[in-house]
């Protein structure tokens, strides 16, 4: 069992990153979106509490993430990590709970699904959901601000939960793996969605920003330049 690091992470963006930027993602079409410390916690605090409240999400619980690399993404990490629940990256886990940004259809009869828009302005899924799925991106903006759950510090006991034919991935060893140093990093969605999400909090920690480029978008000079980037994770 390892220490889950996200609600001191969490406690450290709200107060001492609060008004700085902890979170910047480019997206396609020129979408460039920033969080800063105390605003990526609120993302983070609605998502716990929506898990929780609105899809029945208990400690242990096991949330698949069925998303691309993204800040909501990241906002969907984080918020699972703090209501105790594991994530993971393939139905090969068996998650009772998914979201989703491709196929908010049930997989298997008493799937929980929550469907998110991913662009940045969107309130609500932009087609009909299939009956019993939830609308995220409708729905998170009502939840409480701050997490109204306790601080879990040995749930989850793994980071990204393990399936039969792969072991599942402790907190400790998801950070380690990407040693990147430097107060501003690059982490592009070629270098897949684990690494990014390591990458992520061992920044996180040290009261880092996280710049993230979506798949196919350029790290041009100027973006490099213009956020100060000081490293950057290879793809």
């Amino acid at each position: 069992m390892t220490v889950n690091p996200v609600p001191h992470i969490l406690n450290t963006l709200r107060t001492e990153q609060a008004t700085s930027p902890a979170l910047i993602w480019y997206g396609p079409d020129s979408e460039r979106v920033e969080l800063s410390g105390k605003v990526l916690d609120n993302w983070a605090a609605k998502t716990s509490n929506y898990l929780a409240e609105e899809l029945d999400a208990e400690p242990g619980t096991t949330v698949e993430l069925d998303l691309p690399v993204h800040w909501k993404t990241l906002v969907w990490a984080l918020g699972a990590w703090q209501a105790g629940c594991p994530i993971a990256l393939s139905a090969a886990a068996g998650a009772p709970v998914r979201a989703t940004a491709a196929d908010p259809e049930p997989r298997t009869p008493g799937e929980l699904v929550a469907a998110v828009a991913l662009p940045a302005l969107a309130m609500s899924w932009p087609d009909t959901l299939p009956g019993g799925t939830s609308d995220y991106s409708a729905e998170v903006r009502a939840f409480a601000d701050t997490w109204t759950g306790p601080a879990y510090q040995d749930e989850p006991a793994e980071a990204i939960a393990g399936t039969a034919a792969d072991p599942g991935v402790a907190f400790s060893a998801l950070t380690e793996a990407e040693p990147v140093q430097g107060q501003t990093v690059l982490a592009p969605a070629e270098a897949g969605t684990q690494r990014v999400l390591g990458t992520a909090l061992a920044v996180w920690a040290r009261g880092g920003t996280l710049v993230v480029t979506g798949s196919g978008v350029e790290a041009t000079e100027r973006m490099l330049a213009a956020e100060k980037v000081t490293a950057r994770l290879g793809a």
